[in-house]
């Protein structure tokens, strides 16, 4: 069996395929002849370097493609539709900040000079510590204080083109005044609120009501200081964010001509706007169906640059404005394919049972009747089936709470719902039409599945904002998969489950996944997590960050390890919330010296206790085998 159950080939297919063998293989896009790299065999040969799951694991040449891509995209729709200006893209730092991927962003970008987007001094000191090709551009966002406009204009003094990016008419004083202090004309762009407001997830970073950017009153306020100080010059760059993730191909087309229209009327007013900086937007489809909706985008790569490159072409022609440098801000859309987190289930928790019952003279006649519920099932009789079950099995409680049956009745009661479930489940699954009340029934009784990872940690989004990220078993997919589940993590949190899954014909309430057999190593692969999961993690239950394994993909489906990052140890973790490890291990050794003085311990036991303190405290925060 390979048909493909978990919608591979929709959302996956430039990165993915399902091998001969049943394992999902991590495809080459830049050499798709390539025999893909089974990606069981990387986990195993991971685990023999003493690597365990849960692994995040970055494919370099995912990151390098995509940039690529869309720096190609771009290029391609600029000489189709005779477009005077140039494209340069940058990475907005705050995607992902892991020092491993910004310096292969900067690697792969270089020749496109793809530049980096920051919003704070942090990040803007790890953009100024990369080797940025001379024409890329450093764009400065946010809230800046008189530390961080400082250093940006100082940097233009060492070949940095370094743009501050004007979020209030107040950072316009204080830019002004450092640079007559230090002598230097800084490079400013200005941040226009559109009206426009996109839909999706995050809708509310566009529109008028958008937390930054100036209003079309701020604006004026802001070119006319500009001019009675004579910096009109020094305004190269209007950024106007289109949105995040945004489904609608018509809203980007609508958001990027009113921007258009902005450019063109400060054009009209004296500023020397070189730059269109058209923010974030581009998305990633992450369930493959292609509509417009929270978790896909109705359009492609290449449509979205030729909206993008046309809209502005037409409008600023319309004007008679010189075309800019189109800039974009394509952070999730670049980074997300290249990141995946690999799990193993733990155990499993099922909500069925194939153990026939019989029944006894001592079984009560409520039980009898739940017994006798799969002599009429069938499919035309499922919703009556599962009525009777549900209404024996409340009434039975109720009885045992009251005291009117013993415990042997109960635990039968309990063993012959899960039997009876299951045979309801059979039924149902071999019909593609049962009603919403019935799937919703099943859904409900669905297996859970533990697995070894922390969602508040490794994935974030989905916990918080309901984000939805591709997720499938990496082995068995030509066998069927027997089981409908939804997965738990290892915290002891009710919100730490997923119960929205991606599948072939659409999204769905529960998972397929296989029957697992004792002592089985079955493993997760979650996928196109590249985009913010690994800065947003939370420390729930201390669990810490997971490994990290950085691979570049070889021929014949080998791999090589380009780096390797250890889990956080419970030890950091301890750490991070003000606990001194020495402290703790010198808190618990003045506790088992206690016991030994009151010979509760022997100075053996003593020893072992110590040491197994010790070896756990320097140890990975998830289960170990």
């Amino acid at each position: 069996m390979n048909d493909d159950v978990y919608g591979i080939k929709k959302w996956g297919n430039d990165i993915l395929e399902i091998l001969e063998n049943g394992n999902i293989g991590l495809k080459n896009p830049f050499n798709p002849d390539n025999s893909p790299a089974d990606l069981i065999k990387i986990i195993k040969s991971l685990n023999e370097r003493g690597i365990s799951c849960p692994v995040l694991l970055r494919v370099t040449d995912y990151l390098a493609f995509r940039i690529k891509q869309i720096n190609n995209s771009f290029f391609r729709a600029i000489k189709e539709i005779r477009y005077k200006g140039e494209y340069k893209g940058v990475f907005p730092v705050k995607v992902n900040q892991q020092a491993q991927v910004i310096d292969r962003i900067v690697e792969f970008g270089k020749e496109f000079d793809f530049g980096l987007e920051v919003g704070s001094k942090p990040e803007l000191l790890i953009a100024l510590a990369h080797d940025l090709s001379a024409n890329s551009t450093i764009i400065c966002n946010g809230i800046k204080d008189r530390e961080f406009i400082h250093l940006a204009i100082l940097s233009i003094k060492i070949g940095f083109k370094t743009i501050l990016v004007l979020e209030s008419p107040r950072e316009l004083d204080l830019i002004i005044k450092i640079s007559k202090e230090l002598n230097v004309r800084p490079l400013l762009g200005i941040r226009v609120k559109l009206t426009n407001k996109v839909s999706g997830n995050w809708s509310q970073s566009s529109g008028d009501r958008s937390a930054f950017g100036l209003s079309v009153e701020q604006v004026m306020e802001v070119i006319n200081k500009l001019k009675i100080y004579d910096y009109l010059d020094c305004l190269i760059l209007q950024h106007s964010h289109l949105g995040s993730q945004i489904p609608d191909i018509i809203e980007i087309r609508k958001a990027t001509q009113e921007a258009c229209r902005f450019f063109s009327e400060m054009s009209k007013l004296g500023a020397l706007l070189t730059y269109l900086d058209l923010g974030g937007g581009l998305g990633v489809d992450y369930t493959g169906e292609q509509k417009s909706a929270f978790n896909s985008i109705n359009y492609s790569l290449d449509e979205y640059c030729t909206n993008i490159v046309e809209t502005v072409k037409y409008e600023l022609d319309q004007s008679k404005i010189a075309h800019p440098t189109i800039i974009t801000e394509s952070g999730r859309a670049c980074i997300a394919s290249s990141s995946m987190l690999i799990f193993n289930i733990l155990e499993t928790t099922n909500f069925d049972s194939k153990k026939t019952q019989i029944i006894n003279e001592e079984d009560h006649p409520l039980l009898k009747n739940m017994i006798q519920i799969p002599d009429y099932l069938g499919l035309e009789r499922a919703q009556e089936c599962l009525n009777d079950l549900n209404y024996y099995r409340d009434e039975i409680r109720a009885l045992f709470r009251s005291g009117q049956i013993d415990l042997p009745n109960m635990a039968k009661t309990e063993e012959t719902y899960l039997y009876v479930i299951n045979k309801i489940k059979t039924v149902l699954s071999s019909s593609t039409e049962i009603t919403e009340e019935l799937q919703d029934s099943i859904d409900n009784m669905a297996d859970i599945y533990h697995g070894n990872f922390s969602l508040f940690q490794s994935l974030p989004d989905v916990w918080a904002i309901d984000q939805i990220h591709p997720i499938a078993p990496i082995q068995k997919h030509h066998e069927y998969p027997d089981r409908r589940v939804i997965l738990n993590d290892i915290t002891c949190d009710s919100d730490g489950i997923i119960n929205k899954f991606v599948l072939k014909d659409g999204v769905s309430n529960t998972l397929p996944l296989h029957s697992i057999k004792d002592n089985e190593d079955y493993f997760l692969g979650v996928f196109y997590i590249g985009a913010y999961q690994e800065t947003l993690g939370d420390l729930h239950n201390l669990f810490g960050d997971t490994n990290v394994v950085t691979i570049k993909l070889k021929e014949n489906g080998n791999y090589q390890l380009l780096h390797e990052q250890e889990g956080d140890t419970i030890s950091e973790v301890l750490s991070y919330v003000e606990y001194e490890p020495k402290d703790i291990i010198n808190r618990f050794k003045r506790i088992v010296e206690d016991a030994v003085r009151s010979r509760e311990l022997s100075l053996t036991e003593r020893k072992q206790l110590i040491q197994s303190f010790k070896e756990s405290i320097s140890g990975y925060t998830y289960f170990e085998k």
